[in-house]
C-alpha cells in the first residue's frame, strides 16, 4: 500500500523519528508504502543522498525494496536499523557492505531554555548567526571539512554559532534537513585553537533547544567511532540508535 500523507507514515511506523524524518512531512518527490509491519520511505536529497529507510520484518521490508526499486532507480541509499540492514544485503543481490553510524534522537522533552541565549550570535553569545556563511565556511573548512552540512547547500536552512569575546566564530550546528515534526542538526564543529572549552556542547545545547520548541524532537547522525561527539550529546539528552546505510542493486 502507498501512503500517500506524512499522517499515514507516522501511523504505519509507529512515530519511529528516524522514518517520520526521512518522510520530511511528504515534500514534493518522497513516496511511502507499507507492507504489515514493514514501512519504507523514499526521499530524494535527503542529507545529501537518496535515500530508501525502512523499517519492520526483514522478509516484508525485502519485498517492499523489491517493489519500489523499479520505480526509484540506482541511486537510492538503504537506511535503517543496522541489524536490519545487515539483513537484508543477504537478501537483496546487488547489496553493498553495510557502512555503520548512529543515529541519536531526543524524544519530546529536550530542555527548551535555548541556554537562555536568543537573538544574533554577539560576542561570548550565541545564536542564529545572519550573513556568517563565509565564516561558516571557513570554521568547517578547518575543523571539520568532511562536514555534510555546509553553506549554501540545499537544505541546510540556517547556522547557530558562538562568538568568542573577541568576535572569532568559534563553534557552529546547522539546522539542516529539518521537516515538520523533526529538527535535525548536522554540521557542529568547533574551530581547533578553542575546543576543549564547552563550546560544542553549548551551541548544540542551543540548536537543540530552538529546534525541540520548533518541531517536537531533534535528530542527528555521527560516526560511531566519535565518542568524544556522541558524550556530548549523551549530556544533551540524547538517546542513541546504531543504524547503518548500504548501496542495492535493482
Amino acid at each position: 500500500m502507498e501512503l500517500r500523507a506524512a499522517e499515514e507514515v507516522v501511523a504505519a511506523c509507529d512515530d519511529d523519528t528516524l522514518l517520520v524524518w526521512a518522510a520530511q512531512g511528504m515534500r514534493g518527490g518522497v513516496r511511502a508504502w507499507a507492507l504489515g509491519e514493514a514501512v519504507a520511505v523514499a526521499s530524494p536529497e535527503l542529507n545529501r543522498r537518496d535515500r530508501l529507510t525502512v523499517r519492520g520484518g526483514v522478509a516484508e521490508v525485502a519485498a517492499v525494496v523489491r517493489l519500489a526499486l523499479p520505480e526509484l532507480g540506482p541511486s537510492y541509499r538503504l537506511l535503517g536499523d543496522r541489524e536490519l540492514i545487515v539483513e537484508l544485503g543477504e537478501r537483496l543481490p546487488g547489496t553493498g557492505p553495510a557502512r555503520p553510524f548512529e543515529w541519536m534522537d531526543t524524544g519530546r522533552d529536550t530542555d527548551r531554555d535555548a541556554d537562555r541565549d536568543a537573538g544574533g550570535a554577539d560576542p561570548g553569545r550565541m545564536g542564529w548567526l545572519e550573513g556568517a556563511d563565509e565564516e561558516v565556511g571557513v570554521l568547517l573548512a578547518g575543523a571539520s571539512p568532511s562536514s555534510w552540512a555546509v553553506p549554501g547547500l540545499p537544505g541546510v536552512r540556517r547556522w547557530a554559532g558562538l562568538r568568542a569575546a573577541g568576535g572569532e566564530l568559534v563553534a557552529t550546528a546547522a539546522d539542516a534537513w529539518s521537516c515538520p515534526q523533526v529538527g535535525f542538526v548536522a554540521g557542529v564543529a568547533t574551530a581547533a585553537a578553542h575546543r576543549g572549552r564547552g563550546y560544542a556542547q553549548r551551541v548544540c545545547r542551543f540548536a537543540f533547544a530552538a529546534l525541540a520548541a520548533e518541531h517536537g524532537r531533534v535528530a542527528l547522525m555521527v560516526d560511531t567511532d566519535n565518542r568524544a561527539a556522541i558524550g556530548v550529546y549523551e549530556r544533551l539528552g540524547m538517546r542513541g540508535r546504531p543504524v547503518a546505510a548500504a548501496t542495492v542493486g535493482e
